[in-house]
């Protein structure tokens, strides 16, 4: 009776896991081709892949079909064995005496040192219709690929995580009810371990599901085994950085440290669980969670100054960035806004690969008119043909990576006057709501997202609508102080109206028709709220999640930033503000009424308002002939005990109408010099804040 319960127990264990078995057909199509030794079927399988992928799950289903087969079946575990040749011969010697023996090592990471004997002494030994089967967590090295003889004999066999299908039958057969399997699918991306772990979760407290979230014993389980012990807390941040980015690359990782970077690049390169692309490293989707969900609850300030030093580089690179590098960019920027529920809604970053932006060229023109036509009728269609004639260098169209079909385009309008050569109301309306509400000032346009068309054999949010977005980012960023008024059109609805509004674009009244179609126009003044504010802004929402939302509006170094709402001054009122700091320059208290303070060229910097007058002043001494005019403007404002002009001006010697002209010439040169920073930026931005703090 007590022999019978142990065979009833593995009968137990077989079944269950028979049950939990999903997927790999293809992996067991290339073993059993191994097993019936077909021509050109390999003698070794190298099964390699992350923990918790399912390697050792498989190579039991490997073993339960060779047995069933008749194979005599020799099972040896890396963690038991000691990696020595001696002691691995003396474990898996056995593979030797019978023919057919189907050898399976497991865990192999853990003597991988014996790699290159196991494919030069050991392998080679094993008898006819013998079988080796390897896993584990590293891939095999180059020496078997390199070499010719073993080039037909070993097959590759890299684990991936299940398939959407594949998931969802793994959770059904767990017992989770289809209703509560998306936020499972979701967190774990088809990755095995996290999905019998989800899965544990659900079954057991089914009330969770809903709004599912790894619980941290969930988090720590998946840690240990997905990435195990990591050397230094070097280490650790290299992996937090890589995980909270969408790609790391040297550069990146440089930003947060320093000199560290390149032997850190060479050790994340190396990890089972990364993948490299040509534009850098990613983690697998698990182990992205896990480590972001581990360092958001252990080190919450270390959470946000991580994203604060990527949000910083990250916006600056939209800014600086070759034209051709400026949307991947965006797309890196806006990752780190992920958590963020319409940012992840509205955006889809796993495809961005499959499209691409490009110039407009004379060859497209039919099939932008031939889309706009398709999608929003032949009077746009028609409106459309008006502005590539006027404005080709507006237009982008997007392209698939593989074909080269163009699937949509996008155009970017700079308005400095109302449309005349013909009659666009989408146009029409977004410069009338600008002149009504806070016309331009020199040196400004309106910017207008005025098409963002998309093929309809894609979805609204797909990869092609992505890069739409991406580019209006871009195109505000790079043309920050000059653009006022900014316009994102899109067909009357509410589909996309919580997301505008996530990103503080409100709709104007006025809804334009075309044809059969009505407008919306989604309108952000990006002078009251530059876009380094807005991102600014948008990182203070998502930090006040994580930590006390009064630490999480300071930067790294604890200074506390700005009101990010600006006064927008026009050119008469800049003047007089100016003239009034000037006379008040010894007068402290009554600067905080001036509306300069309020205003791009002081709130957009790290100056006071005293020592942005005191470097413009000083400006005056490197123009020709100005040091007359420094002269009478910084004795006037700049200099404690000239009680009155007249004083003054017996002080430089000069006669009082002299005096007064080279007063008043320059007083309007540092109106000029001023005015140009307001409209047109900081000329030393390395005073401007930085977005994500």
């Amino acid at each position: 009776m007590t022999g019978s319960v142990p065979n009833d127990i593995a009968g137990r264990l077989q079944r269950g896991r028979d049950r939990m078995f999903t997927g790999r057909a293809a992996e067991l199509a290339v073993f059993r081709a191994a097993l019936t030794g077909d021509e050109g079927a390999p003698a070794v399988l190298f099964v390699h892949g992350p923990g918790g992928i399912g390697k050792s799950m498989l190579l039991r289903r490997f073993a339960a079909e060779a047995r069933a087969m008749g194979r005599p079946v020799l099972d040896i575990d890396g963690r038991t064995v000691q990696p020595t040749p001696e002691a691995f011969e003396g474990e898996a010697g056995a593979a030797f005496t019978e023919d057919g023996t189907v050898l399976i090592i497991d865990t192999f990471e853990r003597c991988q040192g014996l790699e290159g004997w196991l494919r030069e002494k050991f392998l080679p030994r094993l008898p006819h219709g013998g079988v080796a089967v390897i896993a584990g967590r590293q891939a095999p090295d180059a020496e078997w690929t390199s070499d010719p003889g073993w080039a037909d004999l070993l097959y590759r066999m890299a684990l991936r995580n299940l398939s959407p299908d594949e998931a969802t039958a793994l959770l059904h057969a767990w017992g989770v009810p289809r209703h509560s399997q998306a936020p499972l699918l979701a967190f774990t991306g088809g990755h095995p371990l996290a999905l019998a772990l989800a899965a544990a979760v659900a079954v057991r407290e089914p009330a969770r599901t809903t709004r599912w979230k790894p619980s941290m014993d969930v988090v720590a389980t998946l840690l240990s085994r997905l990435v195990g012990e990591v050397p230094s807390p070097l280490h650790r941040r290299a992996l937090e950085v890589c995980a909270r980015a969408h790609m790391t690359t040297e550069t990146l990782l440089r930003v947060v440290l320093g000199d560290d970077a390149t032997v850190m690049f060479a050790w994340l390169r190396e990890l089972p669980f990364i993948e490299s692309t040509q534009d850098g490293l990613f983690p697998h989707d698990v182990v992205r969670q896990a480590l972001e969900e581990d360092l958001r609850w252990r080190d919450p300030d270390g959470y946000a100054e991580l994203h604060v030093r990527l949000g910083r580089h990250l916006f600056e690179q939209i800014r600086t960035s070759p034209v051709t590098g400026t949307l991947s960019a965006v797309r890196s920027f806006l990752f780190l806004y992920r958590d963020d529920r319409y940012m992840s809604d509205f955006n889809s970053w796993r495809e961005a690969g499959e499209v691409r932006l490009t110039a407009c060229e004379p060859d497209d023109r039919d099939r932008i008119r031939s889309l706009a036509s398709e999608v929003e009728g032949e009077e746009s269609a028609g409106l459309a043909g008006a502005w590539l004639e006027r404005r080709p260098e507006a237009f982008r169209v997007c392209r698939t990576t593989r074909e080269n079909k163009a699937v949509g385009f996008s155009v970017w309008l700079q308005l400095t006057e109302a449309p005349q050569a013909f009659h666009d109301p989408v146009a029409e309306a977004a410069w009338n709501h600008a002149r009504a509400t806070q016309p331009l000032r020199e040196g400004e346009h309106i910017a207008v997202a005025r098409f963002s068309v998309t093929s309809p054999e894609y979805p609204k949010i797909s990869p092609v609508e992505n890069l739409h977005q991406w580019r209006t980012l871009a195109e505000a960023a790079r043309t920050e102080g000059r653009v006022a008024w900014m316009y994102v059109v899109v067909r009357a609805g509410t589909f996309w109206t919580p997301y505008m509004a996530s990103l503080g674009l409100h709709p104007i009244a006025e809804r334009p028709r075309v044809g059969a179609l009505t407008y919306t126009l989604f309108a952000i003044d990006w002078r009251v709220q530059p876009v380094w504010a807005w991102a600014e802004e948008k990182t203070r929402l998502m930090l006040s999640h994580v930590r006390d939302e009064s630490r999480a509006v300071q930067a790294d170094d604890g200074e506390a930033r700005r009101a990010t709402e600006f006064t927008v001054l026009s050119r008469p009122e800049f003047d007089a503000a100016l003239r009034d700091a000037l006379r008040s320059f010894f007068r402290p208290q009554e600067w905080s009424a001036n509306p300069l303070t309020r205003s791009r060229l002081t709130a957009g910097t790290n100056r006071t308002l005293p020592q942005i007058l005191t470097d413009a002043v000083e400006g005056l001494r490197t123009e020709a002939g100005g040091e007359k005019y420094y002269k009478a403007v910084s004795r006037t404002y700049l200099t404690k005990g000239m009680p009155t002009q007249q004083s003054v001006a017996e002080r430089l010697g000069l006669p009082f109408s002299t005096y007064r002209r080279h007063l008043t010439g320059g007083i309007a040169r540092v109106c000029d010099a001023l005015w140009r920073q307001e409209i047109y930026g900081d000329p030393a931005p390395a005073d401007r804040p930085h977005p994500a703090v």
